[in-house]
């Protein structure tokens, strides 16, 4: 970590070694056999990774906000009923998209740091018939985590398609997209993947697919149109070579390179560890008598913490102070509460190492910046869980 700063934001992240490595090979031909290989096992990886087996897998070069943008334009006819259930600033942002689209957007917003009820989620879906819903399962701008599941039930229910937005979960948060009937999942490249940014990433379920097939009028997005995007990727699963657009070679290198790294860890294992850390910083960031955005550690996200400074330090000279000791962390996004509030993203190929550097650098900054706690606590609530956590899984 020599003359570099330790990158600790909820995305790009820290990416490993071999990842980096792959980024930096010497670019080859879009349809090279070892490309087309490289593709097409991307492909079919993503589906493990998704966990839906019968899924139709999208790689496009974009990012997290463009893989929103191709579920709302493939499955969106102008006057469709469209539910937005709503933690933070993205899912604001996938309203826009509906809108713009041309859907009726009902959208169902939460206090901050709290999700909204599910029984006014289905008294909404009762309402009318929509056609889509979506949920944000964490979002970046609060650090809320939603449970997905609950919610997909009551989509089937309704015959309502269930879109996830996973940009910050993938990866990172318990995601069973085909047991849990979930129609779309998507996410970028540079969070929990574990890829630099650049890359669009989705899943559909088979149904989401006929929806499409069964349109009535042309998808208005020629870039997000499926039409032109599914016969590459069948061609690269097929190991054919096929051409739309220029896909990103050496992102989709390295993706191969993440997804197998991932792959041999086994999704659940990776997960698990991550919730692991998550709860243990959580437990430090408490030590130090700081407050997170979630209401409850029930709905704080495993993939990154929102943390509100305190009253009595300006926030842009402790995230500086941090950045001294060679961490760099995020500031807010929520427009309402922006300078009330920082993020950590704690995700990927994350360790107990990083975390204990971010607590450290965190605990100089505030000891300089006069916050009253005890120095040290933090570090040891950090480890004392992690130990428990550790014992506990020793005794399953």
């Amino acid at each position: 970590m020599k003359n570099r700063k330790l990158l600790m934001i909820p995305g790009p992240i820290e990416f490993e070694p071999e990842v980096l490595r792959a980024m930096g090979m010497a670019t080859t031909s879009h349809v090279a056999p070892n490309f087309i290989e490289t593709f097409g096992k991307s492909l079919e990886m993503m589906r493990d990774i998704w966990m839906a087996p019968n899924g139709q897998p999208f790689i496009v070069a974009g990012t997290g906000t463009l893989a929103m943008d191709m579920a709302a334009a493939n499955l969106i006819e102008r006057g469709d009923n469209a539910l937005v259930i709503s933690t933070g600033y993205f899912g604001k942002r996938f309203k826009d998209i509906l809108d713009r689209y041309g859907a009726n957007t009902t959208i169902l917003e939460s206090n901050v740091g709290e999700i909204v009820p599910i029984d006014a989620i289905e008294k909404e879906l009762s309402s009318k018939q929509f056609k889509v819903l979506t949920i944000t399962h964490v979002d970046t701008s609060t650090g809320v985590l939603v449970d997905p599941k609950p919610i997909a039930e009551l989509a089937r229910k309704y015959n309502v398609l269930c879109i996830l937005d996973g940009v910050c979960s993938v990866a990172g948060e318990e995601i069973k997209q085909e047991e849990w009937g979930i129609d779309v999942v998507l996410t970028g490249s540079q969070k929990a993947i574990g890829v630099p940014p650049g890359l669009a990433l989705l899943v559909a379920s088979q149904k989401a697919m006929e929806v499409w097939e069964n349109r009535r009028t042309p998808v208005s997005s020629y870039y997000s149109d499926w039409n032109n995007w599914l016969p590459i990727m069948r061609a690269y699963e097929e190991r054919r070579s096929s051409y739309f657009g220029t896909p990103a070679v050496n992102l989709i290198v390295a993706l191969e390179t993440s997804l197998k790294i991932i792959g041999a860890e086994k999704i659940a294992n990776r997960v698990e560890k991550n919730k692991k850390l998550a709860e243990a910083f959580r437990a430090g960031i408490k030590a130090l008598n700081l407050e997170i955005l979630p209401k409850t550690e029930e709905i704080a996200a495993n993939t990154l913490s929102a943390i509100y400074y305190p009253k009595d330090i300006d926030g842009a000279e402790l995230r500086s102070r941090i950045a001294h000791y060679n961490i760099i962390v995020a500031g807010g996004l929520l427009s309402e509460i922006k300078a009330s509030y920082f993020r950590i993203g704690h995700m990927g190929s994350v360790s107990s190492n990083d975390l204990i550097s971010v607590l450290s650098a965190l605990e100089m900054a505030l000891l300089e910046l006069g916050h009253s706690f005890e120095s040290g606590k933090g570090l040891q609530a950090f480890q004392d869980n992690l130990l428990a956590s550790n014992e506990k899984l020793s005794t399953v």
